[in-house]
């Protein structure tokens, strides 16, 4: 398999300082006429309780944007949203997320002694007219006790099951005892008016470690296809990232396995030959930046058929920190939480933020394999 890159730039930039200095959580969805949606959220600095979600728009399938601006305006100032864009089978849109109360101008959501999170809600909403406007954010309950930790997309099946996957994470609160081996996915059967379903869709047996930045897709046999980024919580062990496979529709989970990537943050996309896209950062185990694999999955292995860097990074981290999350090491990230879409040109979209000398946004790498 070969890997050919046909451009790269940036969706949105960002200036050095002030509310617009970071750019994070980028996610893409198709829209009509070919139209394509980046859902990012904008912020003071990487921590900071001050996130704001905005658009951007493409109208030649990645190459150009356009900001479209802020998805909820009467949130700004009141709400720091980070959420994500995702598409349903009958062409609506969904955005999947967290929300936190700014109680402080200047504060941040990880707190300094213990790095838990701030309590926030998970929060979802939909829009019917390609994206330009949207429903006020509804909650999703939380099965289990801790904050959550939301960067993967609601998944809209093609039998009409949402999906919604989400990380128990530690809070303010040291007395408040949080399982984070288990990352959750909790369902929908009627699009988001109550959630009774749940179960572990990822389980880690190795002690001191957690599953995080998890993806949910549907593969095109119907399978539905669990990753996340496998992490020792003491910044030792360099896990490979781990996947798990479901056969009822998310009810239930086969045993989590590892894909055989070593890395961080890997974002999943279904191709229409019964592969996975994946896109995951490598910091400490291998040449910096984001890189690509392509594996057709199956209960026993991940069988990756490829796997090369689809984008460089000048700088790994902002302060030539470990490049690890433990002990909060991830607010001193340059890069992340990036994310693959397949285009209906054959190619694909890699979406990932950055805060390198070359430039601070949302950066785009369009490839494509032969």
């Amino acid at each position: 398999m070969k890997l050919e890159i046909l451009a790269e730039g940036f969706v949105l930039r960002c200036p050095e300082t002030g509310p617009r200095a970071a750019a994070v959580a980028p996610r893409a969805a198709l829209a009509a006429g070919g139209e394509l949606l980046c859902s990012l959220a904008l912020q003071s600095g990487i921590g900071q309780n001050d996130g704001v979600t905005v658009l951007c728009r493409s109208k030649d399938l990645g190459l150009t944007w356009q900001e479209q601006g802020p998805v909820w305006p009467g949130a700004v100032g009141a709400h720091s949203i980070f959420a994500d864009i995702s598409r349903t089978p009958s062409g609506e849109h969904l955005l999947l997320g967290m929300r936190w109360k700014i109680d402080a101008p200047g504060e941040s959501f990880v707190h300094p002694e213990n790095h838990g999170l701030k309590d926030n809600e998970m929060i979802w909403a939909r829009s019917a007219d390609q994206g330009r406007t949207w429903s006020e954010p509804a909650v999703i309950p939380r099965p289990v006790p801790g904050a959550a930790e939301v960067p993967g997309v609601l998944l809209a099946t093609r039998q009409g099951r949402w999906l919604a996957p989400y990380v128990p994470y530690p809070t303010w609160d040291p007395g408040l005892r949080v399982d984070v081996s288990k990352v959750i996915v909790v369902g929908s059967d009627d699009q988001g008016r109550t959630w009774p379903h749940w179960a572990a869709m990822l389980q880690v047996a190795e002690p001191d470690s957690s599953g995080n930045e998890q993806w949910v897709v549907e593969l095109s046999d119907g399978r539905l296809l669990g990753t996340a980024w496998h992490i020792d919580l003491k910044g030792k062990t360099p896990y490979p990232n781990i996947y798990a496979l479901s056969h009822d529709g998310g009810l239930s989970w086969g045993p989590t396995r590892s894909t055989g990537l070593v890395g961080q943050s890997m974002g999943t996309a279904a191709l229409a030959d019964g592969r996975v896209a994946c896109v995951y950062n490598v910091r400490t185990t291998g040449e910096p930046g984001v890189w690509l694999a392509v594996a057709r999955p199956d209960d026993r292995a991940f069988n990756a058929e490829f796997n090369q860097p689809v984008w460089r990074a000048q700088a790994a981290t902002q302060r030539g920190s470990s490049g690890e999350l433990a002990e909060g090491g991830w607010l001193d990230f340059a890069f992340g939480e990036p994310a693959v879409l397949p285009l209906p040109d054959g190619t694909l979209l890699v979406l990932l933020w950055c805060l390198q000398p070359e430039g601070r946004g949302i950066r785009y790498v369009k490839v494509h394999l032969t």
